[in-house]
């Protein structure tokens, strides 16, 4: 069965290295926050200044003046330190985070990103900070659902919709499966609900999925 974006949220959050800083993009992506426990020692980045970001906050833990870059209310975890924008970005850029997980309107093949803009007239561009953390991460994942809403895969052999970055995603999680972008194509780690052959039914052939095992260095893990 696929899975709702909590459970697609801990999932992530589940595959995050120990004590690595991480920074969460706006939407989905800012769940995985509330599965993170803090044994684990991961250390959360928001790009509008902070680091030691906690959970989503609730009820009289809301402070108006406490929020994600996205605008919700967080928490702050012991340590937690706040800082210029400039010095945020000069964080994402210069290489000092670990991992990001961004959402996406279509993920190519070669791990091209598109997540600002879908070129239609009437849309509103988005972009943030993401092309920052497209190049600035040392990892870059990937939360969407596969099919948009029309039903149309958003993981394409190339992307038709203006980019964020180009070869940066390095790993997709989905709703129906979990795929790595390689060197040798794009990789089946794990599937919810479905199988392999019933991806490649409705993904484009192209694609060439395999199953991780049959990719160098891939494996779950």
């Amino acid at each position: 069965m696929a899975l709702t974006s909590d459970q697609l949220a801990a999932r992530i959050a589940h595959d995050i290295p120990r004590g690595a800083y991480v920074n969460l993009g706006i939407g989905q992506p800012t769940k995985i926050a509330d599965h993170l426990t803090p044994e684990l020692g991961v250390i959360l980045h928001t790009e509008n200044g902070m680091l030691g970001m906690g959970p989503a906050a609730k009820g009289d833990d809301i402070d108006a003046d406490l929020t994600n870059a996205g605008k919700v209310p967080v928490t702050e975890l012991p340590g937690a330190a706040y800082f210029h924008h400039a010095d945020s970005f000069a964080m994402m850029r210069g290489g000092h985070l670990d991992v990001c997980v961004l959402g996406a309107f279509q993920v190519s093949a070669h791990g091209d990103l598109a997540n600002w803009h879908t070129g239609e007239p009437d849309a509103i561009p988005a972009v943030g900070g993401a092309m920052d953390l497209a190049i600035g991460a040392k990892k870059v994942y990937v939360m969407m659902t596969l099919f948009d809403k029309a039903g149309r895969p958003k993981l394409v052999p190339e992307c038709t919709y203006p980019l964020t970055g180009v070869g940066c995603v390095s790993r997709v999680y989905t709703d129906h499966a979990i795929f790595d972008i390689t060197s040798n194509g794009v990789a089946v780690r794990e599937t919810f609900g479905t199988g392999l052959d019933e991806l490649r039914h409705h993904l484009d052939p192209t694609l060439a999925l395999q199953c991780a095992t049959e990719t160098s260095g891939v494996g779950r893990g």
